[in-house]
């Protein structure tokens, strides 16, 4: 199979869909591998190291999307929509639940669109959102951290506090794979950590793991209220995989936060879990409603793009060399988990979730 890697055009981001160790893998195991010059120079990775294990390196955008397979990181962008065509096999982040646009420009195309976030396994987890995931949810608390110094708009406030004087405080709502690791980082800077989910189980996890250095409580309107109006820094890290993010913060809730508080909306790329927010770059990362500090970024690990490409393809190359290999209708028969993956085909949407946060028609895909 002819596999394409495109370099990345969303603003900003610099990781790559395959590394030179990827590549080499798939070129012993016969496939041909064609990589857009210049793609893994954001993760410090030159032409060179493609070419010396048998990868072609070309010049064009639209070389690579002529391949049968095309991995990429972020979703196909306006000006990447001429180079989709009917049966190519396109695997990368999609997030189509907020994004009707892109949604009908596959299916009016007839791509077949395979989202690496609705990969699940048996036991529910998200194998390739996961790596992301735990890399989002760090550096979560670390930009939070940063927009509450003074000077960059905040309320001049230390997470880990000084003696006497108390330390930030920081919410977590969700304590999944993003907000584990939230909850990590702020407990290891000292802060004062809240963390909220509607699973007892999880919410069991973190107070075994963590004991009297965080508190626990569960997911509702009145503990969202409670909590919100004092926190330093709100951290949304709420999923339903495939799904638009429920709405959990209005906007007169944000409304009553402190004045130079900040929100990170981890869950921005399904549309947020914050009324106020909305998709933010690196280029602007920040916006201020009703005196409080939105972070949008819907690309945050984009931002430490070489642990983010080498975390990523760790989980994603075996999902390549099955779909390369057996083809995607082989590999979904032997695959269920990639099967749910499968969110366009034939120009139909072929994920519920999708479908039912669009109003489109839906048609499970059986191969």
């Amino acid at each position: 199979m002819r596999i394409g890697v495109p370099t990345e055009i969303k603003t900003h981001e610099y990781r790559v869909a395959l590394t030179p160790a990827g590549a080499r893998t798939l070129v012993e195991e016969g496939h041909r591998v064609l990589v857009q010059a210049g793609a893994g120079l954001g993760s410090g990775i030159a032409d060179g190291e493609y070419g010396r294990v048998g990868a072609e390196v070309v010049g064009t955008a639209a070389e690579v999307f002529a391949a049968d397979l095309v991995v990429k990181v972020k979703e196909p962008l306006p000006g990447e929509y001429d180079l989709l065509r009917p049966g190519q096999i396109l695997f990368t982040y999609l997030h189509l639940a907020p994004a009707r646009e892109l949604t009908e420009k596959l299916l009016e195309r007839e791509v077949t669109a395979v989202a690496y976030e609705t990969i699940e396994l048996a036991d529910g987890s998200l194998p390739l959102l996961q790596p992301m995931s735990e890399i989002a949810g760090r550096m979560a608390v670390q930009v939070g951290a940063h927009y509450l110094q003074k000077e960059n708009g905040g309320r001049g406030v230390l997470l880990a506090g000084a003696p006497g004087v108390k330390p930030g405080k920081v919410l977590v709502v969700g304590a999944g794979t993003v907000g584990r690791n939230a909850v990590r980082i702020a407990a290891g800077m000292g802060a004062d950590v809240r963390v909220m989910d509607v699973s007892p189980a999880r919410l069991a996890w973190l107070d075994d793991h963590y004991g009297n250095r965080i508190s626990t409580l569960m997911s509702n309107s009145q503990n969202i209220e409670d909590e919100i109006l004092d926190a330093d820094l709100f951290i949304g890290a709420v999923l339903v995989a495939g799904a638009r993010a429920p709405r959990l913060v209005g906007r007169e809730l944000v409304a009553r936060m402190n004045p130079g508080s900040v929100i990170v909306d981890v869950a921005v790329d399904q549309g947020g879990c914050v009324e106020t927010i909305r998709p933010t770059t690196h280029d602007d990362p920040v916006y201020e409603v009703d005196g409080v500090i939105h972070y949008g970024v819907a690309n945050m690990p984009g931002a430490v793009s070489r642990t983010s490409t080498f975390a990523l393809t760790n989980s994603t190359l075996p999902y390549v060399q099955k779909i390369a290999g057996q083809g995607l209708a082989g590999a979904c028969r032997k695959d269920e988990a990639l099967r749910k993956g499968v969110n366009t085909l034939g120009g139909v949407v072929r994920s519920k979730p999708v479908a039912d946060s669009l109003c489109l028609a839906f048609q499970e895909y059986w191969p």
